[in-house]
Parts: structure tokens; sequence; C-alpha cells
């Protein structure tokens, strides 16, 4: 096979040629598979000579059907040839005769790329990490929280707060139906429900009812209103942690044995998720020197499919639909598609700096490189699980996240990072 290509607009348009050996190999196995799916009287099945086929189905459905199946057989290898990894399957050109016996065949297929972007700047980033050390901030946070076990709630007799649990009627005005219920209980600034609804309640006294609206932070979004009446007003009280408390509640001989525990967790947990933070936040603050207004409409799409499929395989991995935790979750359809589109449309702009990056630095990815990964996937058989994805056309795609997964590395280790404690920064404010 002979594989001739052009790119134009992050279109790319193969020119691909089958010699004519293969094609004679696919002409004929389609006449032996027609011979084995059909009845002809007089011959046993699968043994009907070609004549035959031809006069019963038509010689030029059996060659549409080997035309077909070269065309089918031959995109991966394409794609493994051309080491690239479209944003949506191929397109053919218009094809003006099948397969013919003994004669190469000849035609094109058009593929859409991501688009190459470039940055503004390819020094390495600038970002703020928490200190590496278990602050007395956190480990305060991490008290609060614990003692949020054992608070109280005592009706306020004032208006709502934030922080305040509110129970609230909430009537439908206009596209708001996913809000809409009797007793439902509400957390002002908890981030559950949208910023104009918190700062709605905030202010309103029991038996208050107010007609609250605002516009969905999505594009052509239409503006949402709701009818709210305040039925209840309860404020969080947390208990004083004593050193009685400490042992009676949490099992610690003292206030400080509890610090001392929750540090030591704490440190714990710094140690495994850093390396992670710090990464999300490079790659985020590389996303910002991306030089592209829109990302590419099919790109994204095939991102937003790509998570959407994750995200469903990982809520059958709990033995939940979707629409369970959509309801759960109290979001609508729209609002799901929404962030996950947002979602998209992130990891899109940060795969596209890491790419640009990737090509800065001129890295390289080796056949060793490719064979490690297969290894370091915990499969059984990791030369089988690479043929699957070589007979899949799935290899440049693997090439890519480790072109990506270099350049990741080589952001982390060059960032220059101000430790900054967010804590203490929140007390000074």
């Amino acid at each position: 096979m002979n594989i001739t290509s052009d790119v134009k607009d992050a279109k790319l348009t193969a020119t691909v040629t089958i010699p004519a050996a293969d094609v004679d190999a696919a002409i004929k196995k389609a006449y032996r598979d027609a011979a084995k799916k059909y009845r002809f009287p007089g011959f046993r099945a699968g043994h009907a000579p070609r004549p035959v086929i031809d006069n019963m189905l038509g010689a030029g459905a059996v060659l549409a059907q080997a035309t077909n199946d070269l065309i089918g057989e031959a995109e991966p290898k394409v794609i493994n040839e051309l080491d690239i990894v479209p944003v949506k399957a191929g397109e053919y050109g218009e094809l003006e005769n099948p397969v013919a016996d003994h004669e190469d065949f000849v035609y094109t297929i058009e593929f859409q790329l991501r688009p190459s972007c470039e940055l503004t700047s390819y020094d390495p980033v600038e970002i703020e990490m928490p200190p590496a050390e278990v602050t007395e901030g956190e480990i305060d946070a991490q008290v609060e929280m614990l003692l949020g076990y054992h608070a109280s709630f005592d009706d306020a007799d004032r208006p709502v707060a934030e922080g305040d649990y509110v129970t609230v009627d909430i009537e439908n005005v206009k596209n708001a139906e996913a809000l809409a219920g009797e007793g439902r209980m509400v957390v002002i600034g908890s981030g559950s429900l949208p910023a104009a609804f918190d700062e709605g309640v905030t202010g309103m006294a029991k038996d208050e009812t107010k007609e609250i609206s605002w516009t969905p932070e999505v594009e052509g979004a239409e503006e949402a209103a709701v009818k709210v009446t305040v039925k209840g007003i309860k404020e969080r009280t947390l208990p004083e942690l004593t050193d009685e408390l400490a042992k009676e509640a949490f099992g610690f001989d003292d206030i400080a044995a509890m610090r001392d525990a929750v540090k030591i967790e704490l440190d714990a947990d710094k140690t495994s998720k850093l390396p992670g933070i710090k990464e999300n936040r490079a790659v985020a603050k590389l996303a910002e020197r991306l030089d592209l207004e829109k990302v590419d409409e099919d790109y994204e799409q095939s991102v937003f499919s790509e998570l959407g499929q994750n995200f469903l395989q990982s809520l059958a991995g709990r033995g939940m639909s979707l629409d369970t935790w959509l309801q759960m979750s109290n979001m609508s359809t729209e609002a799901f598609l929404a962030d996950l589109h947002r979602q998209a449309d992130d990891v899109a702009r940060e795969s596209l700096a890491l790419d640009a990056l990737a090509r800065k630095l001129e890295i390289e990815v080796t056949d060793e490189d490719v064979d490690a990964e297969f290894a370091r996937a915990g499969v059984e058989d990791p030369e089988a699980s690479k043929a699957a994805f070589v007979a899949e056309g799935r290899i440049p795609a693997i090439r890519d996240s480790i072109r990506r997964s270099k350049a990741c590395d080589w952001l982390v280790e060059t960032a220059v990072v101000t430790e900054v404690d967010e804590y203490a920064k929140a007390d000074a404010e």
C-alpha cells in the first residue's frame, strides 16, 4: 500500500494506492463470502463458482463489497502510517468505479485534524502552591470540619445570612424546572445553586416571598426565574472544642493529641495530592497562553464525546444511571450538558497548549516509549494489547499521549512556584 498526503487548514487529504495483488485477494474473499452467505441451487454451500454468483447477485454487488472491505481494512493502516489522530471519521472521495481484477485500486480520504496552535510564551509558567508542610490554618480547617459532625442547628430569628440552612418553597416562573419544589433545604453560599439565587435569598425574612431571576453563564442560555418563599431559617453552630469533647467524640486523649493526629493525616494527604495539584495548575496556566480565540467545533465535540463516555462508564461501574445521578445532584440535563461542554473546552485548550509546547521542545516518541507505555498499562499481555491498538489504528493516539506527557513533565519540572498559605491569606483579608 502506498500513501501520499497533503495538509491544508487542519485537513489532511490522503491518496491511497492498494496494489493489484491485494485487490485480487480481496475480490476472491468477497466471492468466497458470498458463496457461503447465500444459497445457490445446484451447489453446495460455499462452492458456487464466480459466474453463477455474478448471474444471481450481479458482479457489481460483489465487487462493491470487496471495495468496502479493502477500504475498511486499510483505514487503520493509513492512520498508523500517517501517525495522525483524526477528530472525526474520515470522509472518502467519490469512487467512480469499484475494484477490478489485476488492477491497483486508488482512492482518496480526508481527515479533520486538531488545529495546530501557538503559545504567546514558551517560558516556564509561574504558579502558586500550598506550602509543602502542613500549616496551623489547615489543621484548624480540618478540626472545624470534624466538629461539623456535632454541629447544632437552631432557629434564627433574623433575616437569612450566608451559611444558613434555609427551608424554602421554590416555584418555577420560567426555565427553572429543576429547582422547583416545596420544603427544600438549601445552604446559602454553598455554591450548589446559582449565585444570583443565593444573593436574592440573603436578607429575606421568614414567610417572605420574592421573585429571583438570572441568566446562566452559558452561550445562548435564556433567562431563568423562580418565586421563593422562606419557610424557616436555621443557624449552624459548632460545639466548643475541649479536651473532654476530643476524648468523648473523637477518641483522643486531649486537643493536642487530636491536632497531632490531624496533622499526620494531612501530611500524608499532601504527599499524595500535591504532585497532581502542581500538574493541574501548571497545565491550566499554560493553557492561558494559547493563541486561540475559539476551539474548533469538531475537536471540542470529540473531546466532549470522550468525556461523556468516560463519565457514563464511571457511573455504570458504580451501578448508577445518568438519570439517577442527575436527580441526586439536583441538576437538569441541560445544565449537565452545558457543564460538560465547558469541561471539554478546557480540556481541549490544555491539550492544544501541550501540543504546542511539545512541538517547541521538539519532543520525540520512540518505539521503545510506546512499548514501555503498554508495559506500564498493567494488562496481562502487553504485546496482544499493542497488536489490538495497531489493528484499530490507535497507536498514533498512544504516541500523542506520550508526547503530551513528556511536555507536561518539562512544564512541571521548570514551573516557578510561589508557596501561598491560602488559609493565612484568607484570615488576613
